[in-house]
This record gives C-alpha cells, sequence and structure tokens, in this order.
C-alpha cells in the first residue's frame, strides 16, 4: 500500500482554492480505492476508502448542508 500510495497521481481538490496551502489532495488507487492526504504533508499519512465507502462520503457531502 505505502508503494501505492507513494507511486500515485495525487490532484488538489478544486474546493481547496487559495487558502494559503491548506488543501486536500485525492488519488485514484487500483481496485477503485480512494487516497485522500493533506497537500501539506505528503509524506504523512492518507486514508483510503473502497469504492462504496467513497461514494457513500461523497454522497453525504453533496447532501448534507452541515459541512
Amino acid at each position: 500500500m505505502d508503494r501505492e500510495l507513494n507511486e500515485a497521481v495525487w490532484v488538489k481538490s478544486p474546493f481547496s482554492g487559495d487558502n494559503g496551502g491548506e488543501c486536500v489532495e485525492i488519488a485514484k488507487l487500483s481496485g477503485g480505492r480512494v487516497g485522500v492526504r493533506d497537500s501539506k504533508d505528503p509524506s504523512g499519512p492518507a486514508l483510503v476508502f473502497t469504492p462504496g465507502e467513497w461514494a457513500a462520503f461523497t454522497r453525504w457531502l453533496r447532501t448534507d448542508d452541515t459541512v
């Protein structure tokens, strides 16, 4: 997993904007998984979502008005 995360193509979230570097990056991983990390700490920890978890998470973000 570490090798895949290190070799992944990470993309900054379009919602990060121009906020002084406080950004979230995502990467498509094998098996449809999605990695999420803090762009300020690229060698730090990353969250890895299964396809179902990612779908539920992004659906929640689009529909929950408390975010």
